[in-house]
């Protein structure tokens, strides 16, 4: 054992290595040199539990590999063909020329992202996109933080910490990553009271559970489940009237924020903040990068007094927005006041397109990519906890492969990597959610991974 170390390279003699040059020339001598510390120490500790010590080429190939790994710009650039709109796990909704530019352009210099450039004083950085989320929802007021599960927290514990909040049983739900509306409102220091059954809550539910302690009454859209059948819910405006009769507030956690009419598009209707405002609820939480095609955001709307406690409260600094992501917000919402959302807005983009025109470009896609691909008829999904069961009608490229799952991984090697699905032994490309900027990109990546994958 003790020659194993001894055939270990030394440092000097690793830096010395051609390949290890290349790093030297593009990062620090330092960050290098702990890698192959690093390195060496990991062989070492290989040797002593058995394992015969590594070449220095094959250290050399490690340290590469893992220099590529842990110094690339995360997160990387990938091509969704999936044909699922709003991916989480590939980032949900792309943004728009205008929002990327209002992005570069925040980051690039000064703003003025608190200064009220009238009378040169501090000013808040909520005004502008407040005002737009007013003219487009009716609301009174606005604000937004850095995530919805932030929003709701924040509302609760706003408004509830140390009292009751009354929800259906049904709507007490988790949604994704673990994340569970009861335990949203323990965090809060507020005390959940569930009412009604799993499938039928009626608002005399509601009624029955009120006590000195009610702080809120609360709805939670179920956007990422269905429950079919025997089913009953209370409606906005009755949880609103009784609201009313105790003086409590109803807080609604929307979810995905779709300002549009989804049944233009074939799809069953989505419940959209303007709607929930107009219907009585007192605030409205939902997400910037759903259904809205924004950045990451917690957005409230509603009632100018309640939004005001909401911002005053001290978890409001803690979960407040970047400049980064106001200013894409902020670009993002001035597309619905233009009137252009479904042609600037990526995911309405995806949404509103045609089979047509979507054959066209699989037809482009399949004779690129040769005999061996085929279109065929298939289904693409809105996703990110929106419209769970629906679908809209598309043409998929079909890839047929003896080694599909290698095929797949080859495909995920690239250089931007394609991400497609697997059905019925061939892998799907869904041009439906591949940008148009992105066809050559794919075609290319395909056609370097499925040298002789195909059948």
């Amino acid at each position: 054992m003790t020659s194993d170390y001894r055939n270990l390279p030394s440092v000097d003699r690793l830096l010395a290595h051609q390949e290890i040059g290349r790093l030297l020339q593009d990062y620090s001598r330092n960050s290098v040199l702990t890698l192959v510390r690093r390195s060496l120490e990991q062989a070492r500790s290989s040797i002593s539990n058995g394992a015969t010590a590594p070449s220095s080429d094959q250290i050399v190939e490690g340290l590469v590999a893992q220099a590529k790994a842990l110094w690339s710009p995360s997160p990387r650039p990938v091509i969704n063909a999936t044909g699922v709109v709003l991916h989480t796990n590939l980032g949900r909704a792309p943004l728009s020329n205008e929002a990327v530019e209002a992005m570069r352009q925040a980051a690039l210099t000064y703003t003025d992202l608190e200064l009220d450039l009238e009378d040169g004083k501090r000013g808040s950085r909520q005004a502008q996109v407040q005002q737009l989320l007013c003219q487009l929802t009716g609301a009174e007021a606005a604000l937004v933080v850095n995530n919805n599960a932030a929003a709701v927290l924040l509302g609760l514990v706003a408004l509830a910490e140390g009292r009751e909040v009354i929800v259906s049983r049904g709507e007490a739900v988790e949604i994704g990553g673990g994340f569970r509306v009861p335990d949203v409102l323990r965090q809060s220091g507020a005390t959940l009271v569930e009412v009604g059954t799993t499938n039928r809550t009626y608002a005399r539910d509601y009624a029955a559970a009120v006590s000195d302690h009610t702080a809120a009454f609360l709805r939670v859209h179920p956007s990422n489940f269905q429950v079919t059948g025997f089913t009953h819910a209370a409606t906005t405006p009755e949880l609103a009237e009784l609201g009313r009769t105790h003086g409590t507030p109803v807080l609604y956690d929307l979810g995905s924020g779709c300002l549009l009419n989804t049944e233009r598009f074939g799809l069953s209707h989505e419940p959209t903040p303007q709607e929930a405002v107009e219907d009585g609820a007192d605030l409205v939480f939902f997400s910037g990068d759903k259904l809205l095609g924004g950045p990451q955001a917690g957005i409230v709307v509603g009632k100018e007094k309640l939004v005001q406690q909401l911002a005053r409260h001290p978890l409001a600094r803690a979960v407040r927005i970047d400049k980064m992501s106001l200013a894409a917000l902020s670009a993002t919402l001035l597309h619905y006041v233009k009137g252009d959302v479904l042609e600037a807005v990526p995911i309405w983009r995806m949404i509103s397109s045609t089979v047509d025109e979507i054959m066209q470009r699989a037809d482009v896609w399949r004779d690129r990519l040769g005999a061996d691909a085929i279109v065929v008829e298939g289904e693409s999904t809105v996703g990110g906890g929106s419209l769970p069961g629906e679908t809209l009608p598309t043409r998929l490229v079909a890839l047929p492969s003896a080694h599909v799952d290698q095929l797949a991984l080859s495909l995920r090697q690239q250089s931007p990597p394609v991400i497609g699905r697997i059905e019925s032994g061939s892998l799907h490309l869904d041009p439906r959610t591949v940008l148009p900027e992105q066809d050559e990109p794919l075609i290319q990546a395909v056609l370097a991974a499925s040298v002789g994958a195909f059948n």
